[in-house]
């Protein structure tokens, strides 16, 4: 107990604590750095509202998005200008960072500001890469690949603690459901909490509807709450929601993300679940 509220209270949530009956810890952010003035602003927002709740905060951003539906679509503002913005953030507001790999080489570039490395459900299975992030000692987050069963899932954490590293977690992000459709099963959680590490639910990308005629990804956001309230009572350790303050213009991902006005209103639903079920 003293250990969690030491490091909730210093912004710098320690890997051991993730997994305690105090409340869900929760990764929020845009999906990738637009500008700095935007990612800033999404930044203080859910520090702010997290801090009120005595919600243990991760903000999340891509420095590069290298999966899109179309090769005209927005990929980031450069590696090495989105890096700089994170840091920023980092050092300004004290908050932990989580942001993405897709080779082994972008591992020890996003080590310098990432405290949480994640690996995009799309690469779950790519061994090297796995191996490169388990070796930079941050945390490893694996997003189950929408193709994969939630006991499969045990091969990936065991690249990762095979490799040296045991801070490792796991991602819900839905199952494939026909060609352009995700669902989430959730019966899934305890199969992946067996590993003996943090599960997550990713409340917006769960909600996705990939591969859309028109050649970007649709979604479900009014469906957000629903499947966040339903993540919270079945026991996820963590919630992964993207926001951002006006989804509808958003560079990345707009389709299925939460607007940020109707973030604190959510936790506050949450945090009263997550508190009924530990009385």
């Amino acid at each position: 107990m003293a250990q969690y509220l030491s490091s909730l209270a210093s912004n710098r949530l320690d890997y051991n604590c993730l997994t305690t009956n105090q409340n869900f810890f929760l990764i929020s952010g845009p999906c990738v750095v637009e500008n700095r003035e935007i990612t800033f602003l999404v930044a203080e927002t859910v520090k702010q509202v997290c801090a009120e709740l005595n919600i243990p905060f991760f903000f999340k951003a891509s420095y590069r998005k290298a999966n899109r539906s179309s090769l005209h679509s927005f990929t980031g503002i450069g590696d090495e200008a989105a890096i700089q913005i994170l840091s920023e953030i980092k050092q300004q507001l004290d908050v932990q960072i989580v942001t993405d790999i897709h080779t082994e080489a972008e591992a020890v570039f996003a080590a310098q500001v990432a405290d949480i490395i994640q690996i995009p459900a799309f690469l779950s299975r790519q061994t090297s890469l796995l191996v490169a992030a388990a070796q930079t000692g941050r945390i490893v987050n694996i997003k189950k690949g929408q193709f994969l069963s939630p006991e499969s899932m045990q091969f990936a954490v065991e690249k990762v603690r095979d490799a040296g590293n045991q801070k490792v977690m796991l991602t819900e992000r839905g199952t494939c459901f026909g060609y352009q459709d995700l669902v989430v099963d959730f019966r899934g959680v305890k199969a992946m909490q067996s590993n003996r590490c943090p599960v997550v639910l990713d409340c917006t990308h769960s909600l996705q509807q990939p591969n859309q005629p028109q050649g970007v990804t649709g979604g479900h956001p009014e469906l957000i709450e629903t499947i966040a309230k339903a993540g919270v009572a079945v026991g996820f350790d963590g919630l992964f929601m993207e926001t951002h303050p006006d989804p509808a213009h958003a560079l990345s991902d707009g389709a299925n993300m939460l607007p940020i006005n109707e973030l604190k209103p959510l936790l506050e639903k949450l945090v009263k679940i997550r508190e009924a079920i530990h009385e």
